[in-house]
């Protein structure tokens, strides 16, 4: 005898209202008018008013819209929400970095990290995937498998966290703790160029968040076909994420090199956008012990970025549990470092931040399993010399 199951009286799960906090203006404008809230006519100066309250004074409330009609603002808050993501975790470093596990929904979290005393004040290191598809070996996040790309508005909205932490609302014109943003969180974001492109208009907007895109850095791996793409699209900074001077070994730190080697990597380098001495493409180099931290392979490295306008950033390794890698000596950077810069190129060497709550560069990772406190101990008290 067969069995029916009736779900006719099965409770619907319910839908959440559409957030506009991560919308462009068009789509703003859009959805006020497909939502019946503003007629067509007003909906370009009704988005614009909402633009200012959203990211210039970070509301998250629509009664908080003074100069918006009673009226309007209920059809508002019946219709949308303006709600930040879940703050799952917060962690302060002893040396300032804050750290940010954000639950964007069921199953999806990223790390999202502010860096004080970076860039012109203070900088956020912002994520464009859940995960990781690249697999480099010496990068914790590259043990977590890809979940999906953020959508521009979870970009947007880890900015927005920020900042509210902060306390930096409205957005001031002076003395600001956030001034730079970079995508060198968790993911590719050259494999989600189109969310990130719209992410950094709303973050740019000068009346709003109004970061500069002077002061906005994209890191890739090296996704060649897209480098065009990028610097058309966002006229941001443009970071190579590199560690290595020939295909061998980077083949082995960034798997992504067997599909585009050094040479073509170079050449789209080579043609990114307004690239100029004034607009220097950043190359990051992760300093691991004993194998890409010679004084040979710094002689190489001059080479090989020869007639590129550049900087290098030179990382001291910042150890994960089960990494298998160790940062180089001090004072092997700093002979390395010497090197680069009796060729022609500053090479700053980025000071670790963070550490002792796995904030540092190459270090997040967002799946529920926690490092004990021990383990963290251990990492934060590995020497740097």
């Amino acid at each position: 005898m067969g069995v029916t199951l009736d779900l006719s009286r099965a409770p619907a799960k319910p839908v959440a209202p559409p957030n506009l906090t991560g919308l462009s203006r068009p789509e703003l404008a859009a959805a006020l008018v497909d939502a019946g809230v503003v007629p067509e006519g007003k909906a370009k100066m009704r988005a614009s008013q909402l633009w200012r309250w959203i990211h210039h004074y970070g509301v998250t409330d629509f009664a908080q819209m003074t100069d918006v009609a009673k009226e309007t603002r209920a059809a508002l808050s019946a219709t949308f929400s303006l709600a930040r993501p879940h703050i799952v975790e917060r962690q302060v470093s002893k040396d300032g970095t804050r750290k940010y596990l954000i639950r964007m929904g069921p199953g999806i979290e990223v790390e999202t990290v502010y860096i004080p005393d970076v860039g012109r004040a203070g900088a956020l290191c912002v994520s464009s995937q859940v995960g990781c598809t690249l697999n480099c070996t010496f990068c914790h996040t590259g043990t977590q498998a890809l979940v999906r790309n953020l959508t521009a508005a979870e970009i947007v909205a880890q900015v927005q966290v920020a900042r509210d932490d902060l306390e930096e609302w409205p957005s001031p014109k002076e003395d600001r703790k956030l001034t730079n943003i970079v995508f060198m969180g968790m993911g590719e974001p050259l494999y989600n160029l189109d969310n990130v492109a719209t992410a950094i208009d709303i973050i740019s907007d000068n009346e709003g968040i109004a970061i500069s895109r002077r002061r906005i850095t994209v890191s890739t791996s090296g996704v060649v076909p897209q480098l065009q793409a990028l610097g058309e699209k966002t006229r941001a900074g443009l970071a190579i994420s590199l560690h290595a001077t020939n295909d061998e070994l980077r083949e082995k730190l960034v798997p992504l090199n067997r599909k585009y080697p050094l040479a073509e990597l170079m050449d789209g380098i080579r043609a990114y956008p307004g690239l100029s001495n004034a607009n220097r493409v950043t190359f990051e180099y992760v300093m691991l012990k004993g194998v890409n931290d010679s004084p040979a392979e710094a002689k190489a490295l001059v080479q090989l970025l020869k007639g590129i306008p550049a900087k290098i950033n030179l990382i001291p390794f910042n150890p994960w549990p089960g990494s298998g890698y160790e940062c180089s000596s001090w004072s092997t950077i700093e002979a390395f470092a010497a090197i680069l810069n009796r060729g022609g190129y500053a090479s700053p060497i980025r000071t670790p931040r963070g550490r002792d709550i796995l904030a540092a560069c190459g270090q997040l990772k967002s799946e529920s399993e926690k490092v004990r406190a021990s383990a963290r101990r251990k990492i934060a008290d590995t020497p740097d010399a």
